[in-house]
């Protein structure tokens, strides 16, 4: 079987289609059912045999998307259909990534030793809309692990200028 990212990009971009400049409300049904399919009492129904893909659907609608858009309705029941639901996470970040794409914005995750001040998130947003061309969320956590310094992951640009990183870097240099 295919990975769940392989499966989640077709979804994710039908459900991109789908929004039709909705995309926030698309956005947030979709992170709730999300939710719904990875919670464990709905996960162990994913599969068994005795509960339809209809019923699953049917679920996960009702909690998800509780105005009842029929257009994400269909969208769950098609996925439902395709047994696809245990895929829903998978097509949820895929969505945000598109929808941040047509937004041009772009989650960056912070990860410091020590809490970085609003100057310096500031800065350091700033530096990476220039570099990035893009408007720049910022979601900074800390690791005490890291010694001193950051590191940034943007996509799949990753920056590493954490203490530890440069400690490892040198210690392979000297037993190479």
């Amino acid at each position: 079987m295919p990975d769940k990212s392989t499966i989640a990009r077709p979804y994710a971009k039908a459900a991109f289609a789908a929004a039709d400049g909705r995309l926030g409300e698309w956005s947030e049904a979709l992170q709730r059912a999300a939710a719904v399919v990875a919670d464990p009492r709905v996960a162990a129904l994913l599969d068994d045999p005795n509960v339809s893909a209809e019923r699953l659907a049917d679920l996960v609608a009702s909690i998800a998307d509780p105005p009842g858009d029929p257009a994400r309705r269909n969208f769950i029941c098609t996925v439902a259909d395709n047994h696809r639901l245990e895929c829903l996470p998978e097509i949820a970040a895929r969505f945000e990534a598109l929808k941040a794409a047509a937004e041009g914005t772009i989650d960056v995750e912070v990860t410091s030793a020590k809490p970085l001040t609003d100057a310096q998130q500031r800065a350091l947003g700033g530096a990476l809309e220039r570099r990035l061309k893009r408007t720049v969320r910022l979601r900074c956590t800390l690791d005490p692990t890291l010694i001193g310094g950051a590191s940034v992951r943007a996509g799949d640009l990753v920056i590493d200028g954490s203490v530890r990183n440069r400690l490892e870097r040198i210690a392979h240099q000297l037993t190479a």
